[in-house]
């Protein structure tokens, strides 16, 4: 896969079709490129996708961590992805954020919004930010430590792809029986990917998190932030609030709201085709 250097370090992206629609397509956290593998086939080569890896995710680069986690803050990572989109020659393009993608895309169009068009958002961390829950970093640590824990966690943010009575606490979840193989293996691959993961990523995201939730800085900009948004929710998401969703589709001045009812946090693994669809008619149709 292709990298490019962005200031000292070197940041790795996976590419998908030609031309001049451009989206650059932002991951979630303890996430990678990977994220989009059963999507990218099944998209015209007419979208031109570029899925970056953070700074401390995939095989980009991993710079030890600050004491405060700030050279991983979400300002940071936006900062990463505008510099990369200038490695590349793009000066324009649309958006597509994941997870906690989304915040990193809404900071990206705080620094310059005039260099985006269209934003699609997938089960996002809201300009919110997301409170720091009780237990969490213990959580988290059980997780990097332990391979079949973070498979459990991970789990919960596709929860169509198992068998809901194996999804609870203590249990190993297992794929439904109308889980594709390509989707096992992808998930389990997913998964071995959180392995190289740095504690920038797996401490420093929900840390910087809960900055953005406590100062609200970057939510008092949405009502600057025009672009016209689309964003997907799935109603089993465990893992955002949906009064966070509301609340951002309330406070951007052009944006939509769709909920399904039968998609966990991430439409990409669990319904691809769906969001391959979705990506494609929303992108290619004019503003």
């Amino acid at each position: 896969m292709p990298r490019v250097s962005v200031g000292d370090l070197a940041l790795n992206y996976v590419e998908h079709g030609s031309g001049d629609n451009v989206v650059l397509a932002v991951h979630g956290n303890l996430g990678c490129a990977d994220w989009l593998d059963l999507v990218l086939p099944l998209l015209p080569d007419s979208v031109r996708v570029i899925a970056a890896e953070w700074r401390g995710c995939g095989d980009s680069d991993k710079p030890a961590p600050a004491a405060d986690y700030s050279n991983y803050s979400m300002r940071t990572h936006a900062g990463d992805m505008l510099a990369l989109l200038d490695a590349l020659g793009v000066s324009r393009c649309h958006l597509y954020g994941h997870s906690t993608g989304g915040i990193i895309c809404s900071h990206m169009l705080a620094m310059q919004p005039e260099r985006f068009g269209k934003v699609l958002m997938l089960d996002p961390v809201t300009p919110l930010g997301l409170e720091l829950a009780g237990g969490q970093m213990a959580i988290l640590a059980q997780m990097k430590a332990d391979r079949d824990l973070a498979f459990a966690g991970l789990a919960s943010a596709a929860p169509s792809l198992f068998q809901p009575e194996t999804l609870v606490a203590g249990q190993m979840p297992k794929f439904s029986a109308i889980t594709s193989t390509a989707q096992q293996e992808l998930f389990t691959r997913i998964v071995e990917r959180t392995r190289v993961l740095s504690d920038g990523i797996w401490i420093g995201t929900p840390h910087n998190l809960a900055l953005e939730w406590e100062s609200k800085a970057l939510a008092a900009k949405m009502p600057q932030m025009t672009h016209e948004h689309l964003v997907l929710y799935g109603k089993h998401d465990y893992w955002i609030p949906r009064e966070h969703v509301e609340t951002m589709a309330a406070k951007l001045p052009n944006c939509r709201l769709e909920v399904f009812p039968l998609v966990g946090h991430s439409m990409c693994l669990e319904v691809p085709f769906l969001l391959a669809w979705i990506m494609s008619t929303y992108f290619l149709r004019p503003a």
